[in-house]
């Protein structure tokens, strides 16, 4: 997944924002009781990223670009 969806924009990002958060609750609810620690980094990274990309307006900014770059790149870390 390029990063950021150069052919679909902004929305483009948003609905890959729908899946990565559908993919994010399904691995924290299976592996939560062996790896606590590890799924709650995941939750709260995947939050964070939800917060930027929602955030992003039709023509964002590049700090805004910046902000939610760093935050995916927090989830794939």
């Amino acid at each position: 997944m390029a990063w950021p969806p150069t052919s679909s924009g902004i929305s483009g990002i948003k609905t890959q924002l729908k899946q990565i958060q559908s993919d994010a609750t399904t691995l924290a609810s299976s592996a939560k009781s062996d790896f606590p620690s590890e799924t709650s980094a995941i939750t709260s990274s995947v939050n964070a990223l939800k917060s930027s990309v929602t955030a992003l307006p039709s023509s964002p900014s590049a700090a805004q670009i910046a902000t939610a770059t760093r935050d995916a790149a927090s989830v794939v870390s």
